[in-house]
């Protein structure tokens, strides 16, 4: 560690450094709540968007309210830039998007099919495998800014990373996850109800925050937009994600109580493709000379997911109580100390990346 480094601290707030313990505690609330209030429990999980669609309202309201701050990050015209510096963006989208939601769902077939196939039965595993597809197919958005921002990564070029990501995702998400969780699992895929959340989670909140981006930004200038309306919202997205998480473990709780050991089965095939794709990116970063600032970034997003997202799709397809959707909130759990051991390592090795020119 250098003298700027020791001089320069990086530290997460309250709510980012203890998510872990936030998401404990609300799987512990929710529990409770799921036992304990039952009839409430059930009336809310019947709330519907239209009978059997399997889009909780309640559910769907908080994402939304959780995914359009992040949506208000999203800058498209820093993209024009891009040609400067091609190197760390291919690399970055060839990995989310080329390898890591095919080698996740190699990974969910193989310890949910094979190896834990004593502990659990083949209608949960097909339900833990699709959940942990469609948790690798939709790569970071929020939280990379907060990695980045340990990592004393290059700003600019991390927007640009999440900004193209965010496009990529309109096209990809949902065919991706289709093919891979009709191949990997016997589950069916419907393919409207994909492209449905896809529209309600992606399209509707992106769409949302670039227009208010935009028309603030030139209403009242990008400082007064970054430093005084985004901090707004912070607030609002952390309360929705803890309800959201608090709803979902209720309605899981009867799963959770009898299959807990589960929980732990789910995060081993995604704590090792954190890990894998992670090493896989910074690896392919280094050998191509891209300069730390962009190669730690860049690793973290390779590495990380856009929880929210995910959680969502696996509740519109499957349901709220369903196995997907627990597999979807197991990466909630892992997220915050597995990539804070990602950025400790990308901050140590810093050296071995030569300084730009």
């Amino acid at each position: 560690m250098t003298s700027e480094t020791t001089a320069d601290p990086r530290r997460l707030n309250v709510f980012e450094r203890y998510l872990t313990l936030w998401v404990a505690l609300c799987m512990i609330v929710g529990v409770a709540l799921g036992k304990s209030l039952r009839d409430a429990v059930d009336a809310l999980r019947r709330m519907e968007f239209g009978g059997g669609s399997q889009i909780n309202i309640p559910i769907a309201i908080l994402i939304w309210l959780m995914i359009y701050p992040m949506m208000l990050k999203v800058d498209f015209a820093s993209i024009l830039g891009v040609g400067r510096r091609p190197a760390g963006l291919l690399i970055t989208c060839g990995v989310n998007w080329l390898v890591k939601p095919f080698s996740m769902a190699l990974l969910g077939w193989l310890f949910f099919k094979l190896l834990f196939r004593p502990w659990i039965a083949a209608e949960l595993a097909d339900q833990y495998v699709a959940g942990v597809i469609i948790l690798a197919a939709a790569p970071c958005t929020a939280m990379v800014f907060v990695w980045s921002y340990l990592t004393r990564g290059d700003p600019a070029y991390t927007l640009v990373q999440v900004s193209v990501n965010d496009l990529l995702m309109l096209v990809l998400f949902a065919p991706i996850v289709q093919v891979l969780v009709t191949g990997a699992s016997s589950l069916a895929v419907p393919f409207l109800v994909l492209l449905y959340a896809v529209v309600c989670f992606i399209v509707v909140p992106l769409g949302a925050g670039v227009a208010t981006r935009c028309a603030l930004v030139r209403s009242r200038g990008a400082e007064w937009f970054e430093r005084a309306f985004l901090p707004r919202f912070h607030p609002l997205a952390v309360l929705a994600l803890l309800v959201t998480l608090v709803l979902i473990f209720a309605f899981q709780a009867d799963n959770i109580t009898a299959r807990f050991f589960h929980v732990v089965l789910i995060a081993v095939p995604i704590l090792i493709q954190v890990y894998f794709n992670s090493s896989l990116v910074y690896g392919l970063m280094k050998l191509l000379r891209v300069p730390h600032e962009v190669a730690a970034p860049g690793a973290l997003i390779g590495a990380s997911n856009f929880f929210e997202l995910a959680v969502a799709t696996a509740i519109a397809l499957y349901g709220p109580e369903s196995g997907a959707a627990l597999a979807t909130v197991v990466g909630v759990l892992v997220e915050v100390p597995v990539m804070l051991s990602v950025c400790a390592v990308c901050n140590r090795t810093r050296h071995w990346f030569t300084p730009p020119v």
